[in-house]
């Protein structure tokens, strides 16, 4: 899952690391022809993420797109002053994946008066003006957590008497955590049994999922679902349900968001009871948009991955060939 060694070329004045996946360049011009984009991503929270990366960096270099690559640590303001270094550098085109929704009309608006066409992938902004950007290449969030709520309704539908619910959410104040959170509470707004006692962020992390669900399991008297934003909060929330003597999947059922290798596994062991997919393979796709926005070629504002749900049935026969 993990990419290849990356070389370190230190910029700003923050000292973050600006990585190239590929091509020796000198400057940010390339050589003729070339296309330089500057990416940066949100960071290497999650095993979702690492894959991400990897799809990235090995799609830019069979794309001969030579890329700038910058880890923002979960950090806005690291992610901004990586954007305005590529901006100095003259970078083709410059794509992120935003830490958070909202805060960046500054700097889009920067990238815009020096002419780089800015593509989001994986999370978007909100900002009023989409002029300060080409696309946005991700997943449906709201729709993730919908089909998760879904999947809950359906599933304690003959269940007697409330069904509580505790809540790991993803990063606060980032796209999926807000929308996952919608959709989930929008699907089981009509199922008045299903109530979530508890909701608190766990940062998409595997050691953070597992504390704050070891503060859950003290803190709540019954415990019938965990809802996670992601499989590595799942994961990490599994350990502390193990630790408490429970049986993670039956003691407490588990409906969880991305489907990477892990995750799967806890779910064809039955750890796990149902996963909807959030597809981290958006390499390819991008680096096609990036050609297209560097030739100065129209593309559609908003472009949906196309992903589905598992269960365990389906996790079983999917795990051999999975790529993540």
């Amino acid at each position: 899952m993990f990419g290849k060694k990356l070389t370190v070329v230190a910029v700003g004045v923050l000292g973050l690391s600006l990585l190239t996946a590929c091509g020796n360049a000198a400057d940010s011009t390339g050589g003729a022809g070339s296309i330089v984009l500057g990416f940066s991503q949100v960071g290497a929270e999650s095993g979702w993420r690492t894959a991400n990366t990897k799809s990235i960096q090995e799609s830019a270099k069979s794309a001969g797109i030579e890329l700038k690559f910058s880890d923002a640590q979960q950090k806005q303001e690291n992610q901004i002053t990586a954007i305005r270094s590529f901006i100095q550098q003259k970078v083709k085109v410059i794509a992120f994946s935003p830490v958070v929704e909202s805060g960046w009309d500054t700097v889009l608006k920067e990238a815009k008066t020096a002419n780089i066409p800015v593509i989001l992938t994986d999370r978007s902004v909100d900002s009023s003006d989409k002029s300060l950007y080409k696309t946005f290449l991700g997943s449906d969030f709201v729709a993730e957590g919908k089909k998760a709520g879904e999947w809950l309704v359906k599933e304690t539908a003959s269940a007697s008497g409330d069904v509580n619910v505790v809540e790991l959410q993803g990063s606060t104040g980032s796209a999926p955590a807000n929308d996952r959170k919608k959709g989930f509470a929008d699907a089981i707004a009509s199922a008045s049994k299903i109530k979530v006692v508890a909701s608190q962020t766990g940062e998409f992390t595997r050691a953070k999922g597992k504390e704050v669900m070891e503060a859950f399991l003290k803190s709540q008297s019954k415990i019938d679902v965990l809802y996670a934003h992601n499989d590595d909060m799942a994961l990490g929330a599994i350990e502390a349900i193990e630790a408490a003597g429970k049986k993670p999947g039956t003691d407490i059922k588990i409906v969880s968001v991305d489907a990477v290798k892990d995750g799967m596994t806890a779910l064809a062991d039955g750890k796990i009871n149902y996963i909807v997919e959030c597809n981290p393979l958006l390499g390819p796709q991008l680096m096609d948009l990036v050609k297209k926005v560097s030739a100065g070629q129209e593309v559609p504002a908003r472009i949906e991955t196309q992903e589905t749900e598992f269960d365990q049935a389906k996790a079983k026969a999917a795990l051999p060939q999975r790529q993540y």
